[in-house]
């Protein structure tokens, strides 16, 4: 018997890259799925995951931020987040705490002025800043744009995330369950470690290379009987002098981001990994359409 009083929705968190919402993607549903790195681009694609409690099902739909594209992937990115905004029953706009209100976020204001679909303001990383300052926070966007909610929290400490799913599930529809209570997100395995890869392959390089690469997944095989996942991943960059930083003097930094990776991916996939990892340099993939599309990127997605 359906229950009359479940909701099942979809919801987008929009915001400049930067804003925190991989963390609060991750916070929310209690496991890390989308990946956080503080370079910018660091999502790439559409990731939808999960939130099932006895009030109904939020399935999250985490865009890329919207930005001026500066390449072909930029454009591939900002396109996939603005078709998002009206296939969506709600958008949460995720802004720092400041009374600066910068020429991103009214690009940002100014595309959301096209779409019919509920806005909730969601001001992030309140535990960096006095109580007080936060009314200041909330009058300042308020004259940007007309929300349908205002909700201050703390991605990282965890703050006021209850009251954020209560607001969410009241622009949702009644209706069905779309997906099982143990599902947290429809993105294939393979892309996930993928990202992982990727996501400790930009913490360990820090500065020193651009977010210019990708991996791809060669292999994932299970072994007969025997509990273990073979792995065989590429890190692709733009350049052979990144290559070099990528792999390290005597190959110290390649096995420091295969040993990070691979014990998120053991703890994901609840088994011994084994994982091999080469790099490539692809000059310019970011500008060709076929390596895009190679690296999972379809143009058909967006």
């Amino acid at each position: 018997m359906e229950n009359k009083n479940y909701k099942s929705g979809f919801a987008t968190l929009i915001g400049r890259p930067n804003v925190g919402k991989s963390t609060l993607m991750n916070h929310l549903i209690g496991q890390k799925i989308a990946i956080t790195s503080n370079k910018p681009q660091t999502t790439r694609n559409r990731i939808q995951t999960v939130y099932s409690c006895e009030k109904g099902q939020i399935v999250f739909v985490d865009t890329p931020g919207i930005h001026k594209a500066k390449n072909k992937l930029g454009e591939y990115m900002v396109n996939v987040a603005e078709r998002t905004l009206s296939e969506v029953d709600v958008i949460l706009w995720l802004v720092e705490p400041t009374t600066f209100i910068g020429a991103g976020e009214r690009h940002i204001a100014e595309q959301l002025k096209k779409t019919k679909t509920p806005v909730i303001l969601v001001i992030n990383k309140i535990d960096t800043v006095k109580k007080e300052e936060i009314l200041l926070f909330i009058d300042a966007y308020r004259k940007l744009y007309d929300f349908a909610e205002i909700v201050p929290v703390s991605a990282l400490k965890e703050q006021n995330l209850d009251d954020l799913i209560d607001v969410i599930f009241k622009y949702l529809p009644y209706g069905p369950q779309f997906y099982d209570e143990d599902t947290v997100t429809d993105q294939p395995m393979r892309q996930i470690t993928a990202e992982l890869i990727r996501e400790k392959a930009l913490r360990c390089l820090e500065e020193e290379i651009p977010h210019g690469i990708a991996v791809s997944i060669e292999r994932m095989e299970e072994r007969k009987g025997g509990r273990i996942m073979d792995i065989d991943a590429t890190i692709i960059c733009e350049r052979d002098s990144h290559k070099g930083i990528i792999i390290g003097k005597g190959g110290v930094m390649l096995r420091k981001i295969g040993s990070q990776a691979r014990k998120e991916i053991e703890a994901m996939l609840e088994m011994q990994v084994n994982l091999k990892l080469w790099v490539k340099v692809k000059k310019d993939w970011r500008d060709s359409d076929f390596l895009i599309k190679n690296f999972g990127y379809d143009k058909k997605d967006i």
